[in-house]
């Protein structure tokens, strides 16, 4: 037999969920090698299904970020829950993340029942933040994760404990991914990173500017449109500048001066700390205009939830 044939190349879908803020887009971010999805310490950053692609010769992973599982409280909430649904019953596997320096709690417990009833998708848990815990929590933690899949009817293809700060088996998670994929061609072109387009992606990145040493009253309020970006007209080819003009949304009057802040400082810094990262991200200078305006009690509102994009 020959033995030096080729392994078939795989490629699919893997969505992290888990609880809000517990270390999924950062180690969608490790995975890819870039910053393609938002990381925050707030609930509820991650709002567009963001997916980052992993290239490797025998396979493409594409990793589809969701927004973290959560009872709803509002509308927005509502929508979020569906496009998890929905997400998960279309991917190849799901990972579940649960943060290795706290304890399994109700959170948890709502999204692994939530899991039992998609049946075919292969289901992995990931013990992350393991870079915060003890040896001895860590064990703890990993026969806690594996009892709770034996209470709620889930069977774990696997069960991995990793530290996407520190850098610590995320290459593990990565083989172990690819190995549960289907056999098929590359899905997406060589380079591509994401296939979130730019503006999506700007917005996004404006809008973690913005949640940065936010007290907690503002977080789920802001929303981030941008309303137009192009290339500056006239400029010579090897100094190109990008506009960006972009909309942040909150819900009051009283947000909106905490947005700006005392003479205009806050928003001056939010604009300089988004445009350093959407141009590392898109490697063109770019000019930013922000404004700061007032969307009444948006999230409760259909209407103006389809018009910032939900």
């Amino acid at each position: 037999m020959n033995e030096s044939r080729q392994a078939p190349h795989r490629s699919g879908f893997a969505s992290f969920v888990g609880r809000p803020n517990a270390g999924k887009s950062t180690l969608t971010n490790a995975l890819v090698g870039t910053k393609v999805a938002i990381t925050s310490d707030k609930p509820q950053t991650t709002r567009t299904v963001v997916r980052g692609i992993v290239h490797r010769d025998d396979a493409q992973l594409i990793l589809v970020d969701t927004p973290g599982l959560h009872r709803p409280r509002t509308l927005l909430g509502e929508r979020l829950n569906d496009l998890v649904k929905t997400t998960l019953s279309e991917v190849d596997v799901v990972a579940v993340c649960f943060p290795a320096n706290e304890k399994i709690g109700p959170g948890d417990r709502f999204i692994v029942n939530e899991m039992a009833k998609i049946k075919r998708t292969k289901k992995v848990a990931v013990a992350t933040k393991t870079d915060l815990a003890t040896p001895e929590q860590i064990g703890r933690h990993l026969l806690d994760i594996q009892r709770l899949g034996g209470e709620t009817g889930v069977d774990w293809a696997e069960i991995v404990p990793v530290s996407a700060k520190a850098g610590d088996q995320v290459s593990l998670l990565e083989d172990l991914l690819v190995g549960l994929l289907p056999e098929g061609p590359q899905l997406y072109p060589e380079g591509d990173l994401t296939d979130a387009p730019e503006e999506i992606l700007a917005a996004e990145l404006i809008r973690e500017a913005a949640l940065d040493g936010l007290r907690d009253e503002l977080p789920h309020s802001v929303a981030v449109v941008v309303e137009e970006m192009g290339l500056r007209e006239g400029r010579p080819e090897d100094k190109p500048l990008l506009d960006i003009h972009a909309n942040l949304y909150v819900e009051r009057d009283s947000q909106k001066g905490i947005m700006i802040g005392p003479k205009g400082a806050r928003l001056r810094k939010v604009g300089t700390e988004a445009r350093k990262q959407i141009e590392a991200l898109l490697g063109t200078p770019v000019y930013l205009d922000l404004h700061v305006k007032i969307a009444k009690d948006w999230q409760r509102d259909p209407r103006q939830l389809r018009k910032l994009g939900f």
